[in-house]
C-alpha cells in the first residue's frame, strides 16, 4: 500500500468529498441530490463496471475518470480500493470538489467511501455520503419481502464461512456476493461448485436439502426486468451464479413464540395501568 500524501499547509482552495449512490436502474433511481453533487464536482470518479452508464454520467459532468482500469487480474481488490482511496484523497488535498460514484448505496459492500470520507474528515474536509437505492431496497420490492414481518439477516456469503455466525431460520436470511463464497484471496473473480458445496453444508445445519433457495438478480436497466430463479437448497453447488446474484433463504420455521417474555410485558402492562 502507498501512503498516502500530507495536504499542504498553504493550501487555500479547500477541497471537498462527496460519495454518492446512482442506485440500482440508470437514470430512475438517482436523487436530485446526488445529481446535484456530480454536476457540481470539479472531477467524478465512476466506481461503474458499465461504460453506458460511464457515458450518462458525462452528461453531467465534463470531467468523469473511471476507476475500472485499477482492477487487475490476479489483483488483490483490497489493493484496488486502497488506490481508489489515494486518488480522491489526493484531489481532495488539491483543493477539488471531489464526487465518486457507485452503484446502489455507495456505503454497502463498499469499502472506498467509507475510508476515504474518515481520511478526509478527520484532515478537517468536509465529506459526505449521499444514500442510493440499493440492491437490497430491490430485492425487497422484487421478491416482496417485508423484513419486518419474520425478521431479516444479511451476510456475506464468505464471512459466513469465515466467522461463527448464528443463522435464525424462523426469517428471511439474504447472502451477498456468494459467487466468490470462500475466496481469501480477494483477486478472484469466482469459486467454483465445491465452494458452494461449503455453503450448502454450513446452511444444512438450519435447513432441509429441499428448501427453496431464490436466486435474484436486480435490473440496472430500464429495458431490463429483474431476474429470479428458484432451485432446492442441495442444487445450489451445480447451480452458476454470477457475481451480480444474491442468494435467498425464505423462512423454514414458524415464529416461536416466547412465552415468558410475554407474560413478563403482560405484568409490566399491568404494574403501569396498561392492562
Amino acid at each position: 500500500m502507498s501512503a498516502i500524501p500530507q495536504a499542504p499547509s498553504n493550501n487555500t482552495a479547500r477541497g471537498s468529498l462527496a460519495c454518492v449512490g446512482m442506485g440500482m436502474t440508470l437514470g430512475s433511481h438517482l436523487t436530485p441530490l446526488a445529481r446535484d453533487h456530480i454536476e457540481q464536482a470539479d472531477v467524478v470518479f465512476a466506481a461503474l463496471s458499465d461504460h453506458i452508464v460511464e457515458l450518462w454520467l458525462q452528461r453531467m459532468n465534463k470531467d468523469v475518470r473511471s476507476l475500472q482500469p485499477y482492477y487487475g487480474e490476479g489483483k488483490s481488490r483490497m489493493k484496488t480500493y486502497r488506490e481508489w482511496v489515494d486518488l480522491l484523497i489526493t484531489e481532495v488535498r488539491a483543493g477539488k470538489r471531489v464526487c465518486a460514484v457507485f452503484y446502489g448505496h455507495p456505503g454497502i459492500f463498499a469499502w472506498s467511501p467509507h475510508k476515504a470520507i474518515e481520511i478526509a474528515r478527520a484532515e478537517g474536509f468536509q465529506a459526505y455520503m449521499e444514500p442510493g437505492i440499493s440492491a437490497e431496497d430491490c430485492l425487497y420490492a422484487d421478491l416482496g419481502i417485508d423484513p419486518g414481518r419474520f425478521g431479516c439477516q444479511h451476510f456475506e456469503a464468505s464471512q459466513l464461512l469465515f466467522y461463527e455466525h448464528r443463522i435464525n431460520p424462523a426469517g428471511y436470511v439474504v447472502l451477498w456476493q456468494a459467487s466468490l463464497v470462500g475466496d481469501w484471496s480477494l483477486t478472484r473473480l469466482e469459486t467454483g461448485p465445491e465452494y458452494r458445496q461449503v455453503l450448502v453444508d454450513r446452511l444444512s445445519q438450519d435447513y432441509p436439502p429441499d428448501h427453496e433457495v431464490i436466486i435474484y438478480h436486480g435490473a440496472t436497466l430500464p429495458i431490463e426486468n429483474s431476474h429470479i430463479r428458484r432451485v432446492k437448497l442441495r442444487d445450489l453447488p451445480d447451480t452458476t451464479l454470477a457475481p451480480q446474484e444474491t442468494v435467498v433463504l425464505p423462512p423454514a420455521i414458524p415464529l416461536r413464540p416466547n412465552l415468558p417474555m410475554r407474560e413478563r410485558l403482560a405484568e409490566l402492562d399491568k404494574a403501569i395501568g396498561f392492562a
